[in-house]
């Protein structure tokens, strides 16, 4: 059927019988309601219209900095550049995805049609979002704006003021903050206080909570026990590829859409050969986010606890005279950083655990580096978290080049 006639039906369901009186009306029912479900949780998270890429498209997010450089410049000096400094910090392919389900003729017979047709359509359309939302949650915990705070309630006020801190020093507006909780977390925080929890879309969230427009209350699959994630609603996009493109028609493809963003494409058909009604879905979607460091991460730890042991560090010989070759291991936290010094007899002194760390007068690390470095020399190397708070820490005795 044309996109057009789709775009008539308002909510083709509203017309619909309880079964199916044909192929086409299964069709528009499915991408309707699909739509319907997409736009529930734009509104409920504040997502702006969804962007159409082109197949292939690829989606970066970076991470930003800015240094600035005096303001005081005396009369016709050169006025100095203040540093920004954009960074890529993750890409994905927006790609078309292909789905098929079959159902049997005998499904049809020992069940109905009400329920081998539209009940496996319904797990089908379910499980199309869920794979989205998944892969979705997945790249928020790669943020690298992380923090440690040792209450549920500081771990939510913190993961929002970082966002709001971010997007002002990039002199970007965020309207509007979102966060995702452990539901678990939530309950054992309000105790008996009575909340209004909502849900569409099979999301449960609280709305205008702790100074968020919306907290998500999720499961263990998605967001781990002790941890909140915050970003503004300005850094979340919902991107997606056309499946009613005319390239895509040029090939015999023809699947049904809904609006005019058509986010899912459906064709439905039977297959005389094998006995079996068949269902395509083909679609492109992303959620993401521009910024990785716009991505708070914050975790719960217990108080009075101390720096862990880094593990996979080294120094080696680096080749040349008074030069030692570092290795770190990666960061075992988003924005994770290392830094290295040493002294003649004793190695630098620890900083105190999810202290913001001081790097003045220290070497940061990335992967294998060469530093200057005396053989026999004490060392001392400080993991940071992705806000500069200690979080680990090792030591020993520089091995370098004699």
């Amino acid at each position: 059927m044309p996109a057009s006639n789709v775009e008539t039906l308002t909510n083709p369901r509203d017309s619909l019988p309880n079964v199916y009186t044909g192929v086409t009306e299964r069709e528009i029912d499915f991408v309707s309601r699909f739509a319907l479900n997409w736009d529930a949780l734009r509104e409920i998270m504040g997502i702006m219209e969804p962007i159409k890429k082109g197949p292939g498209t690829k989606l970066i997010s970076y991470t930003a900095s800015v240094a600035l450089e005096s303001g005081s410049v005396d009369p016709g000096e050169v006025i100095p550049y203040s540093k920004a400094t954009i960074v890529q910090a993750a890409m994905e392919d927006l790609t078309v995805e292909k789905y098929a389900k079959a159902v049997p003729i005998e499904d049809v017979v020992k069940y109905g049609a009400a329920i081998a047709v539209e009940k496996s359509d319904n797990a089908f359309l379910t499980a199309l979002q869920n794979d989205v939302l998944s892969r979705f949650f997945t790249f928020l915990n790669t943020g690298s704006l992380t923090n440690n705070q040792t209450t549920f309630q500081m771990a939510l006020s913190m993961a929002k003021g970082l966002v709001v801190n971010k997007f002002k020093a990039m002199r970007r507006t965020a309207t509007a903050v979102v966060g995702f909780v452990n539901v678990l977390d939530v309950h054992e925080y309000i105790g008996s206080a009575n909340i209004t929890v909502q849900n569409r879309f099979g999301f449960d969230y609280v709305k205008d909570f702790m100074g968020y427009s919306t907290v998500f209350l999720m499961s263990d699959a998605d967001i781990r026990r002790g941890r909140v994630i915050a970003l503004p609603v300005e850094n979340i996009d919902l991107y997606y590829i056309d499946p009613s493109d005319s390239e895509f028609a040029k090939l015999g493809l023809d699947y049904t859409v809904d609006g005019e963003t058509p986010l899912i494409g459906f064709h439905a058909q039977g297959n005389y050969s094998t006995a079996v009604g068949e269902s395509y879905a083909l679609m492109g979607m992303k959620l993401w986010a521009e910024y990785l460091d716009g991505i708070a991460i914050v975790d719960v730890v217990a108080s009075g606890g101390s720096l862990a042991a880094i593990t996979g560090f080294s120094t080696d010989s680096g080749g040349a005279a008074g030069k030692s070759e570092l290795t770190v291991p990666d960061p075992d936290v988003g924005g994770g950083k290392f830094y290295f010094k040493s002294k003649a007899s004793s190695a630098p002194a620890a900083p105190s655990y999810l202290a913001v760390f001081d790097p003045t007068g220290w070497t940061e690390v990335v992967d294998e580096q060469i530093v200057s470095a005396t053989n026999g020399h004490k060392y001392r190397v400080v993991e940071v978290n992705g806000t500069g708070q200690a979080i680990a820490t090792a030591d020993g005795t520089v091995v370098a080049g004699t």
